[in-house]
This record gives structure tokens, C-alpha cells and sequence, in this order.
């Protein structure tokens, strides 16, 4: 199978369309707010018109209120790649979220969860804050707790579960072995060009309707969402929304937290040697990935 991995708005979607065509490939999605219903403008989520016929799986699955699961997005994702590769076609793992990425094309076991340890330690930060979550993972597992931020109220939740359940809780990212044969294709720009293309999607996004989108959200739950609610560009209108910012901070703010997401996801692909890049500037980058994929296979 294929991979088209590197940072938002660098060139994916484009590219996985000529590649899909080219390999008789249908595209996985691996963007994990591209799973919500609904969140299409503000995730540049390709309409059905643009997807040109090509296949795409994992699109609106899950509601606003869902919290992310990578286990639940790895069945549904290995579930898809295993009907797309019984039909005699190539499945083509598409997106920005390097986890999810993982998840799928590696050997990735997740430990269970329990909804009620889940549910009390949720409300615990809710009234008590992520500080004494901190504090006390910190005594049951003071490794766990130096590689979680304080601040990080959902992975303190998490952490302390596990432990909970498992009696440890594991930081750090297992061995790389790989779960299927995959070309991973990396897409990227230089920064400079990549900044302007960030400035102009998120006008397009404005353009577009996201703030419209949005309030046709909060019915849905989108502001209790524990994930959704944290999605770039959902956020910063939802501060718009409750009165915290004006609009036009709220739009000049994704652009700033849209470039720094960029950089977490150059880092995290950045450090797997098994990605090819591709510099996606190139007026030949379709036939250059299309050359890469002959060879390989």
C-alpha cells in the first residue's frame, strides 16, 4: 500500500488524486478531523465533485461530541485497507496526522479503556484542574509524568487510566515494525512558500463559510466536543463566538497556530527515515511520485 504524508496544505489531497488514478488507488483518510461530520470547511475536506470518482474512505464518521480514539480509527482504517486490497486495488493512506499515520502502517497495540475510570477522572479535571493530575501521576509513574506536559489535561486523563488498568504507563512510541508493506511518500514545500499558501487557505476557509459552519455546529455539540472543539480554526471561531476575540483575530490566529502545527508535523515525520520526500513546488510531482511507486513495486 501507499502513504502521503507531510504538513497541512503542502499538497496531498491534489497529489492523491493523479496517484489513485495512476495505481487504480482508492484514498484511506488519515486526517483526524476529517473524520467529523460536518467539519468540511475548516479541514479543507474535498467535496465529492473534487475527488473526481476516486474512492475515499473514513470521511464523516464520527459526530462533533465524539472524543478521538486512535484504537477505534486503527480497526476502521486497517478494515478499509483490507476491502480496498481484496477488490485488487491499492489503498493509499492520505493525511497530516502522523499518530494516525502510525497507527495503521505499523505494529501499534492500545491498551483498553474503562468508561468509568475515564468518566471520573474526567470530571476531576474539570472541577480540580490538570495540575493535581499531574501531581499525581507523577507519584505513580514519575517517567509518564516528565514526558506530559502539566498543562495536558487529555493525556494526564489517558496516562492515568492506563495505569490505572495496566499498572504503567508508557510514554514513549514503540519499535517501528511495520504491520504492512508501504511506500511512504512524503509532500512538502519551503517554509516561505508553504507560509503563503497557509494565509491564503485559511481566506479561502473564511471566504468560504467556517463561521457559518461553526454555528451550525453548536447544536451538534461541537463546543463540548473534547476534540472537535480543539480543531484549528474551529477554536479560534468558537472564541469569535463567545466573545473572547474579534473575527479578524480569530482568523489572524489560525494562521499562527496552523504554521506552528506544521512544524510539530514536520518534526514527527521528520524523524522516520522510511518517508521519500517529495518537494511539491515541482510542476512534474505527479510523474515524479508515479516514478518512485514503479520502481518501488
Amino acid at each position: 500500500m501507499l502513504a502521503l504524508v507531510g504538513p497541512t496544505a503542502a499538497g496531498k489531497s491534489a497529489l492523491s488524486l493523479a496517484v489513485a488514478r495512476a495505481v487504480g488507488g482508492e484514498v484511506v483518510n488519515a486526517d483526524s478531523m476529517q473524520l467529523y461530520r460536518g467539519m468540511d470547511i475548516g479541514t479543507a475536506k474535498l467535496t465529492e465533485a473534487e475527488r473526481e470518482g476516486v474512492p475515499h474512505h473514513l470521511l464523516d464518521i464520527w459526530p462533533v461530541r465524539q472524543t478521538a480514539d486512535v484504537a477505534s480509527y486503527q480497526r476502521l482504517a486497517r478494515a478499509a485497507v483490507e476491502g480496498i486490497l481484496s477488490r485488487g486495488r491499492v489503498p493509499i493512506l492520505v493525511g497530516g496526522s502522523g499518530l494516525y499515520v502510525d497507527a495503521v502502517l505499523d505494529e501499534f497495540e492500545f491498551p483498553g479503556t474503562d468508561p468509568e475510570i475515564r468518566a471520573r477522572l474526567e470530571a476531576e479535571l474539570t472541577e480540580s484542574g490538570p495540575a493535581v493530575l499531574h501531581a499525581r501521576l507523577a507519584e505513580r509513574d514519575p517517567a509518564a509524568a516528565a514526558a506530559i506536559l502539566p498543562s495536558n489535561g487529555r493525556r494526564l486523563v489517558r496516562a492515568l487510566e492506563v495505569v490505572e488498568l495496566t499498572g504503567g504507563f508508557r510514554a514513549e512510541l514503540p519499535e517501528r515494525v511495520p504491520h504492512y508493506r508501504a511506500l511512504r511518500l512524503g509532500v512538502d514545500r519551503d517554509t516561505a512558500g508553504l507560509d503563503v499558501r497557509i494565509a491564503d487557505r485559511v481566506g479561502l476557509m473564511w471566504k468560504g463559510g467556517l463561521v457559518d459552519e461553526v454555528r451550525a455546529l453548536l447544536p451538534e455539540g461541537l463546543a463540548e466536543g473534547r476534540t472537535a472543539s480543539r480543531a484549528i480554526g474551529y477554536r479560534q471561531v468558537l472564541n469569535f463566538l463567545a466573545g473572547e476575540c474579534t473575527e479578524q483575530d480569530a482568523h489572524d490566529e489560525t494562521i499562527r497556530v496552523t504554521r506552528r502545527f506544521v512544524r510539530r508535523q514536520r518534526s514527527w515525520f521528520g524523524r522516520d527515515d522510511r518517508v521519500r520526500w517529495l518537494d511539491a513546488a515541482r510542476d512534474d510531482l505527479a510523474a515524479e511520485a508515479e516514478g518512485i511507486i514503479d520502481r518501488w513495486t
